[in-house]
């Protein structure tokens, strides 16, 4: 295990991936293991459309002979409409793509979060805004500069706030507030600030303009959700770990099928619940699954009504690789927060996460391999390694892409099981606690040199936002 905390960095979230609406298919190996570093700028391709029309094939006509040349000449009237219309539709992409595209991108790069929608759907415009950092900085994406500028608090409030948070994806009822951080110097790229006479009520981003200065030398920070705090500390030190206090991890659901424990999952918002997509490979029906939140053991569970799940939303999971092993839940009502029931934070963009960093694990999955589900919450710490001591050929042979993470023991004895499917992996900076990873596979339980390994919740941040976005 590499335990340097000098070596490079574990991961740089980098937020919003300007270059990547969504993580793609295929990902070029970092030299920095898990350093990922996607094109700085959005890419938004037009998608494809088929064009291509297959007719029926003409039977030819029997009974009647009087009435074979009408019925012919209807065919080939309705045959010619179709074609037509065919010809129109491919007419009509085309004329969109050259009066629209710009090198396969629906607009020129210059006119990308600028406030004016000119792709479909707004796409242009849908990730524009990002927190950045342990302080929680709203940054907002200059199409000028080419690049991500803090916005002065000069004439700011909590109005441009809550539109800032429901942009990035945050439902309003959620907001907590704007504050401010004093900086030492200016910033050498500038700010972005308020334009005189904005209107709180217009796009936000229509609303600032790139400044040299800012008058009060602050900018904004923002919290659009009350999220990763917890009232009850966990224990000293799932396989290796021990029975969890009720409320240490507030975050943790039970994900069940006709009261049957099946995964675990986060709360993010009191909507949403992040857990892995192989939970929900074959069971893609929303109205199976029960979502139990705030409690310490299943068998309280039993008697509980649980919330009902109105979406189910994954993002290309490959059960062959373990790729992109995550997925989405949207409840149908909200989950009422309390000291047991509270959301983790998404990952800021800029938080590095080092290799050895010291991680939380919990669930309700068995403690030992083959084992049946344990009826109490159990909670264990791990350690981050490194993607390039994982993929040695002791470990797991190059198996682990950008969309995982390893955490766990070499020696082995600390590991999470099945039924920890889905399950938070988190860790703590500057006292806020951050989903790093959801529980995604392994081999066996807590078996030297096969650590656990999690789906990376960081690579999936600009995905998990434009869902929360759409829905």
């Amino acid at each position: 295990m590499a335990t340097n905390a000098k070596s490079s960095p574990y991961y740089m979230n980098h937020g919003f991936q300007h270059g990547e609406g969504r993580p793609p298919n295929h990902h070029t190996p970092s030299p920095l293991g898990y350093h990922h570093s996607p094109p700085p700028l959005p890419q938004y391709g037009l998608q494809p459309v088929n064009t291509h029309f297959t007719a029926a094939p003409l039977h030819q006509p029997s009974g009647n002979t009087k009435n074979a040349g009408k019925k012919s000449n209807r065919k080939c009237v309705i045959a010619s409409v179709i074609v037509v219309l065919s010809l129109l539709v491919v007419a009509a992409v085309l004329i969109w793509y050259f009066l629209f595209s710009d090198d396969g991108q629906c607009t020129s790069s210059s006119k990308w979060c600028d406030g004016v929608k000119d792709c479909p759907d707004g796409q242009d415009e849908s990730q524009c805004v990002r927190l950045n950092g342990q302080n929680f900085m709203l940054q907002v994406y200059s199409p000028e500069s080419k690049s991500w500028m803090s916005v002065c608090t000069d004439g700011w409030d909590d109005n441009y706030g809550r539109a800032a948070c429901q942009q990035i994806g945050y439902s309003g009822e959620t907001y907590v507030g704007s504050g401010q951080m004093q900086l030492h110097s200016s910033s050498p790229d500038g700010y972005m600030k308020l334009k005189p006479g904005s209107s709180s009520g217009a796009a936000l981003k229509s609303n600032l303009i790139s400044s040299k200065s800012c008058s009060t030398n602050s900018v904004v920070t923002l919290r659009c959700i009350a999220c990763g705090s917890r009232t009850v500390r966990s224990g000293v030190r799932i396989v290796g770990g021990q029975v969890a206090s009720r409320g240490a991890w507030p975050w943790q659901v039970s994900l069940q099928i006709s009261s049957q424990h099946l995964c675990g999952g986060s709360i993010i918002t009191p909507y949403w619940i992040v857990t892995a997509a192989h939970c929900v490979e074959t069971h893609s029906n929303p109205r199976d699954w029960t979502v139990y939140a705030g409690y310490l053991t299943l068998s309280e569970m039993v008697v509980a009504s649980g919330n009902l799940v109105e979406r189910i939303i994954s993002n290309k999971y490959d059960s062959e690789t373990n790729d992109n092993d995550i997925a989405l839940m949207k409840l149908k009502k909200p989950l009422r927060m309390s000291d047991t029931v509270k959301p983790v934070c998404l990952p800021n963009a800029g938080l590095n996460f080092a290799s050895s960093q010291q991680c939380w694990i919990s669930g309700w999955g068995a403690q030992i391999s083959g084992g049946q589900s344990s009826d109490d919450l159990m909670e264990a710490q791990v350690s981050l390694i490194d993607r390039t001591t994982c993929n040695k050929r002791s470990v797991y042979n190059g198996e682990i892409t950008n969309t995982m993470i390893c955490a766990g023991k070499l020696e082995g004895g600390v590991d999470a099981c099945q039924g920890d499917s889905g399950g938070p992996l988190v860790t703590n900076q500057g006292s806020t606690w951050w989903l790093v990873g959801d529980t995604s596979w392994g081999y066996g339980c807590a078996q030297k040199n096969k650590p656990g390994v999690y789906g990376n919740v960081t690579f999936f941040l600009s995905w998990i936002y434009e869902q929360m976005q759409n829905y």
